[in-house]
């Protein structure tokens, strides 16, 4: 793609100065990925894949890690992202009514982008600001005590060029949604395709599980080696292992 091959150019010093920070290179999986997102709107497959290269990662670990984050976009999106909070205080307080005036405002529902590309709208869950109910973020930018009047005011400023909050970076067009097809399984029930025709795909391993018993053993074997701990988040010692499995009976046991 020649066009992110210049945006990655450009921005690989920084990405190289973040790296640096961290003891562990994966450590700025996603202070890369954000920086790309900031500059392309979104985290296309070309900015994962060099993500994967410059950590040293596989592809499937870098898009494994966006994918579980919802303010990581894997599809193009508007340039403002108005997400209106649906909590309970927000509830409470007539977000119902918001949420509707919104899609009737707009012409769009949930994960939607409008077709001239301007807005994408999202219902989200609590977004700590019970003491201003209701409340929305655009671009991550807070807004509170919501009404009609604000919200009419709010969209003529955005389609003006006039609303204080800077728009997103947008080098793609968006299309009607930024929802990705396999995230339907979360709210479907249904069950990935690794899980497809699997004796009792919910059991997640352990005692009478020949899967749960031969990764107990890789620990116990040594197979998987922890060497020291460090000064970040992962563990690399055997003794945190060690010291749970004491004895052959625990070992049974698990």
């Amino acid at each position: 793609m020649p066009g992110f091959d210049a945006l990655y150019e450009r921005l690989r010093p920084e990405c190289e100065r973040l790296i640096a920070q961290y003891e562990q290179p994966r450590s700025a999986l996603l202070p890369i990925v954000h920086l790309f997102q900031q500059h392309e709107g979104y985290t296309s497959r070309e900015a994962m894949r060099a993500t994967a290269e410059m950590l040293r990662l596989t592809p499937a670990v870098v898009e494994s890690t966006v994918s579980f984050y919802t303010l990581f976009f894997r599809k193009p999106v508007g340039r403002y992202v108005l997400q209106v909070c649906r909590g309970l205080s927000c509830t409470i307080n007539g977000a119902e009514e918001i949420m509707a005036y919104f899609r009737e405002k707009l012409g769009i529902g949930h994960l939607q982008t409008t077709a001239d590309g301007l807005f994408s709208y999202e219902e989200v869950e609590c977004l700590a600001a019970c003491d201003r109910p209701t409340c929305m973020q655009v671009n991550l930018e807070f807004f509170y005590d919501l009404t009609p009047a604000a919200i009419d005011e709010m969209i003529e400023a955005m389609r003006g060029g006039a609303f204080p909050v800077a728009p997103m970076a947008q080098t793609r067009a968006p299309e009607s949604t930024w929802a990705i097809a396999q995230d339907d399984q979360v709210a479907t029930g249904r069950k990935s395709p690794g899980a497809t025709g699997v004796a009792r795909p919910n059991n997640a391993g352990g005692l009478g599980d020949a899967s749960g018993v031969i990764m107990l053993d890789r620990f116990v074997n040594k197979e998987i080696a922890f060497s020291e701990r460090s000064n970040e988040r992962l563990v690399r010692d055997s003794r945190a292992v060690y010291d749970v499995l004491e004895d052959g009976e625990q070992h049974a046991g698990h």
